[in-house]
C-alpha cells in the first residue's frame, strides 16, 4: 500500500490552532493561523496580523481535514493530528515549522506518523492527582447558539510544548465546556498533572477559507474539573451532550468514561492569523 502524504490526508491549505509557551512563562499563547503543508515534515503558518514567535521556539499545531467540511460521521472519522515542531524560519507574517513528532489519526487508528531522529519525549515527573470535583450545583443553561459547532480543540499543558486534541463538546451560555474522555488518554493524564487548559471553538465548516481566517474564534481559558457519575449533574448533562452529539452515545456505555467540566476563567481574544 502506498503511504499517503500529509497534504493528501488533511489538505494542502487548512486552518490551524497553534499553542506555544513562548514568552508566557507561566501559561500558553494561542494563535489561529492559516497553514500551508509544504511536505510531510515542514509547513508554513500564516499570520496576517503578525506574531511573536521566535526562531527555534517549540510549538504545537492542531491540524485536521475539517476545513470546509460540514458533515460528520458517527465516529468523527476525520484525519487529525497534534503536529509538534520547531520554528525554523521567520518573517513578520509567516513562519516555517519543522516537524519533530506527530501521529495522524483516523478514528482510533494511527494512519501516518513521524518522529525526528533526535526527538525525545520529555520525561514528565509532575505529580499525578485526581481532578477536583466541579463546583457546579445545578445544570447550567446550554448555549443553543453552539449547537451546530460539534467539535473544538483542547490544548493541555504538556512539557516543553502544548498538546492538542479535537473533541466533541457541550457548552453553556456562561462559557462552561463539558467533555467526555477516558482516564488512560494522554490528555486525561496531562490534566491530572496540570488542570489548566484552553478550548477553541470554531465554525470553519460555515466559512470560506478566506473569511474563516479572520473570524474571531471563541477561545476559552480555564481549569478542568470532573463531574462524578454519582452526581445528579452527570445524568442531566449526559442527556444534553447526546442531544447535541448523538454519535457519542456509545461512549457513555463504557464503564470508564469520565465527564469533565472546563470552568472558564477568561474568554481570550485569540492572536488571529
Amino acid at each position: 500500500m502506498i503511504e499517503r502524504t500529509l497534504s493528501e490526508l488533511i489538505g494542502k491549505r487548512v486552518l490551524g490552532v497553534l499553542g506555544t509557551y513562548g514568552a508566557a512563562a507561566a501559561g500558553m499563547d494561542v494563535y489561529i493561523c492559516g497553514v500551508h503543508v509544504n511536505s510531510d515534515i515542514e509547513l508554513t503558518a500564516t499570520f496576517p496580523k503578525g506574531h511573536q514567535l521566535v526562531m527555534d521556539e517549540w510549538v504545537t499545531l492542531h491540524l485536521d481535514n475539517r476545513t470546509g467540511v460540514s458533515e460528520y460521521d458517527a465516529e468523527l472519522q476525520v484525519f487529525r493530528l497534534s503536529y509538534k515542531g520547531k520554528v525554523s524560519r521567520i518573517s513578520p507574517h509567516e513562519v516555517s515549522i519543522h516537524a519533530q513528532e506527530y501521529q495522524v489519526f483516523y478514528g482510533a487508528s494511527v494512519v501516518k506518523e513521524y518522529r525526528a531522529a533526535d526527538y525525545q519525549y520529555p520525561l514528565d515527573q509532575r505529580r499525578d492527582t485526581q481532578l477536583p470535583v466541579s463546583p457546579l450545583q445545578q445544570a447550567p443553561q446550554i448555549d443553543l447558539n453552539e449547537q451546530d459547532n460539534k467539535i473544538g480543540v483542547l490544548l493541555t499543558h504538556a512539557l516543553r510544548q502544548p498538546h492538542s486534541t479535537v473533541m466533541a463538546f457541550l457548552s453553556s451560555v456562561d462559557d462552561d465546556i463539558f467533555l467526555i474522555t477516558f482516564p488512560e488518554t494522554f490528555k486525561a493524564q496531562l490534566l491530572r498533572k496540570d488542570n489548566r487548559c484552553y478550548f477553541a471553538i470554531d465554525s470553519r465548516a460555515t466559512f470560506a477559507f478566506e473569511v474563516a481566517i479572520e473570524w474571531n474564534y471563541s477561545i476559552i481559558s480555564g481549569e478542568m474539573y470532573q463531574i462524578p457519575k454519582s452526581s445528579p449533574l452527570f445524568a442531566q448533562l449526559k442527556e444534553q451532550f447526546i442531544c447535541k452529539n448523538p454519535w457519542e452515545v456509545g461512549f457513555f456505555s463504557h464503564p470508564a468514561v469520565e465527564m469533565y467540566h472546563l470552568r472558564p476563567l477568561h474568554v481570550v481574544c485569540p492572536q488571529m492569523a
